[in-house]
């Protein structure tokens, strides 16, 4: 791509983690394993890997196989002095130019030429964000004026196909048939 933003949502970082980081580095790629996650990456697998989630339950299926983040948000919480850049919330694959937030339930990311994502329902931000920039986690976790908790700190899926993702890649979105249902925490 050359200086110009590409028109559309896009994928503007890839990263990943064989460990249990909190951030992960951002690499040229990563592979979509169908059912799996990403490969290579800690939060990987059928059942849950979240460390947390694992001590409760680790017969949970696990709903967080790839995490997605918009960049969006890293602007958003520029304003208020904080400085964050791509992997560095955990996120698998920061995009810009799409409401992940607003998406309902269910939507299916096309990503790249061939991977397949399904939304399974928000991130809900924890104290390790405040362990990696004191006062984060007030910034990603709020309150809307209607008094409803506002979490910001991206979108949980599953993979549905399988392929590889770079940065520029098109984001393509399918929303789910039916009646919306918004997301909740997973």
């Amino acid at each position: 791509m050359s200086g110009e933003q590409a028109a559309g949502p896009r994928v503007i970082a890839v990263s990943r983690d064989g460990d249990h980081h909190f951030s992960k580095p951002v690499v040229d790629e990563v592979v979509l394993v169908e059912g799996w996650g990403i490969e290579g990456d800690a939060h990987a697998g059928t059942t849950v890997q979240h460390r947390s989630r694992v001590a409760r339950d680790p017969s949970q299926p696990n709903l967080r196989q790839v995490h997605l983040i918009h960049a969006e948000v890293f602007d958003e919480v520029a304003a208020d002095g904080f400085h964050v850049e791509p992997g560095q919330m955990g996120e698998n694959i920061t995009t810009r130019g799409i409401d992940l937030l607003g998406l309902p339930e269910g939507t299916v990311l096309h990503l790249g030429d061939a991977a397949r994502v399904r939304v399974t329902g928000l991130r809900n931000p924890c104290q390790q964000i405040n362990d990696f920039e004191p006062g984060l986690l007030r910034a990603v976790l709020g309150r809307a004026e209607d008094g409803t908790v506002e979490r910001k700190g991206g979108v949980m899926s599953v993979v549905l196909a399988g392929g590889a993702v770079r940065p520029g890649d098109e984001i393509r979105i399918e929303l789910p048939a039916g009646d919306p249902q918004p997301l909740q925490p997973v």
